[in-house]
């Protein structure tokens, strides 16, 4: 509590913070915030040419009878790009702001957050762009949209958990970016972003897979499932999503942001010494 309260007391100066990340992202080229559309339509392209084209994934049938690969991925790359950019950018958020630190003293979360809600920033302004093309479609996700608010706030609590506990890690052991960098591939691959989750919930019945622990119940496990399907429920299928992987995804952003939290606390105190 006295953490929330120190950086509430300090807001107008989060406020700032955020503004000079979001004029700063896009400082200095001619398209400016348009990049932040080009770039995951681009990849939107990408990935459908080479997956739904060359590979032939089959995206499942969504609401009205929608089958369309490119909603249907811009569903996950969307919600994956937001927790990767806020998670990796906050994370590297202490080491870039190094000058600034040994400067002055203000509280050193600030720095993260401001990181994390300049992408949120973003995130949000893509995922109306992505409610009018679904509109455009014939898709009402407009009751929806209480609750798909709701959602990417607990991711962004979910990406400032991570990003507050590596960040101070990082400032005192600089090989863990490069670690985290790897992670994220493997993770985005582990993530039902470019394919349906019905590829991996089929191993269950088909009896491939008998290991003591079954790869279907350990996919579960990883809360940007929950994230991605929720938010995929709702504009994609038409459909309120299971409150199961809502209360798994809250309960483990409500741990590691505790834990975030106390492991910055632990070892901001030398951060100026270290940077």
């Amino acid at each position: 509590m006295t953490d929330t309260r120190e950086v509430y007391n300090s807001r107008e100066l989060l406020h700032n913070l955020t503004l000079r990340e979001l004029r700063g992202k896009y400082k200095g080229t001619a398209l400016g915030w348009l990049w932040s559309l080009i770039n995951p339509l681009a990849t939107t392209a990408i990935f459908t040419i080479v997956f739904s084209t060359v590979m032939r994934v089959d995206p499942p049938v969504g609401v009205n009878g929608l089958h369309n690969y490119s909603l249907f991925l811009l569903c996950g790359l969307l919600t994956w790009n937001f927790m990767a950019g806020a998670f990796q950018t906050g994370m590297g958020s202490l080491v870039a702001n190094g000058n600034l630190i040994k400067k002055t003293y203000f509280p050193r979360r600030l720095l993260v957050i401001s990181n994390v809600a300049a992408a949120f920033v973003s995130y949000a302004i893509e995922m109306l762009v992505l409610i009018a093309i679904f509109l455009a479609f014939r898709v009402n996700v407009l009751p929806y949209i209480p609750l798909i608010l709701l959602v990417m706030v607990l991711l962004g609590f979910f990406a400032l958990a991570l990003a507050l506990m590596l960040s101070v890690v990082n400032v005192y052991f600089r090989d863990i970016a490069h670690f985290v960098t790897l992670f994220m591939q493997l993770w985005f691959y582990a993530t039902p972003i470019i394919y349906p989750i019905t590829l991996i919930e089929g191993t269950r019945d088909n009896g491939k897979w008998t290991a003591a622990w079954h790869v279907a119940d350990l996919y579960t496990l990883n809360p940007m499932v929950g994230f991605v399907e929720s938010i995929r429920d709702m504009m994609y299928s038409g459909r309120l999503p299971g409150w199961q992987p809502i209360v798994y995804c809250l309960v483990i952003t409500a741990v590691l942001l505790w834990i975030g939290n106390r492991v910055f606390g632990r070892m901001e105190k030398r951060l100026a010494e270290e940077l």
